[in-house]
């Protein structure tokens, strides 16, 4: 087969204990999923889960013990972090059910959902769409994928993030308003989940900006930590 074009390379994540890597397909995000996190957000209550979407190639993949770097983004000036313990389908599927989740997941990882908060913000006052705020190059950051069967006991992990050695975030995945198994569940109910698709889980709160030259330091218990330098 020949194309137009040369085709982009696959977008893929390192494994721990594999020379292999992970093939991304794509990126599901769930928004305020921590109940703290709706609150500073201005909302409350269990609304029922909502989902938007980053494109494959926002992944910037970080290898175990070394330091990524995502350049200051263009059009903002209130970029923020938000740490995301992050979901690896390895098996496909459609109307999962919440019981059945586990068979789907391949492993597990850290991840940060960088936002660029004043274009979100924007774009909600106006009632568009907000993929400028949140879909842009480089607003993925993730760590290597642990297997499920290495990652210990993820849905009860404390998940943490400092900045320049500061917390910031701090939590535990089991404060999930709508936990990793019932997340499967509604997601698979609006899409067909594919082998490489991720789940960005959501954030808890403390949600805050940072600025050129600032190191980032997340962490979820059981899979190691992710460290991202602002350019």
């Amino acid at each position: 087969m020949s194309f137009v074009i040369t085709p982009p390379a696959t977008v893929s994540v390192p494994v721990v204990g594999s020379k292999e890597r992970f093939p991304v397909h794509r990126i599901y995000c769930v928004g305020r999923n921590y109940e703290e996190h709706a609150k500073e957000m201005g909302f409350t209550g269990r609304e029922p889960p909502f989902f938007f979407l980053k494109p494959a190639d926002a992944i910037v993949a970080v290898d175990g013990g070394s330091t990524g770097t995502i350049p200051y983004p263009s059009l903002t000036k209130n970029l923020h972090h938000e740490i995301e313990l992050v979901v690896a389908i390895g098996t496909g599927g459609k109307n999962i059910k919440a019981a059945d989740a586990h068979k789907h997941i391949y492993g597990y990882a850290v991840g940060l959902d960088m936002t660029r908060r004043d274009l979100q913000g924007e774009m909600k006052k106006q009632g568009r769409p907000w993929c400028i705020g949140k879909a842009y190059d480089h607003s993925a950051p993730i760590g290597p994928i642990t297997p499920a069967a290495q990652a210990g006991d993820v849905n009860h992990a404390e998940l943490y993030i400092q900045v320049n050695g500061t917390d910031r975030q701090r939590s535990n995945v089991s404060k999930l308003i709508w936990n990793i198994a019932e997340t499967i569940e509604h997601l698979s109910t609006a899409w067909e989940l594919q082998p490489g698709d991720l789940i960005y889980t959501g954030t808890p709160e403390g949600v805050g900006a940072v600025v050129s030259g600032d190191t980032m330091v997340g962490s979820v218990a059981g899979l190691g930590t992710l460290t991202i330098k602002v350019a």
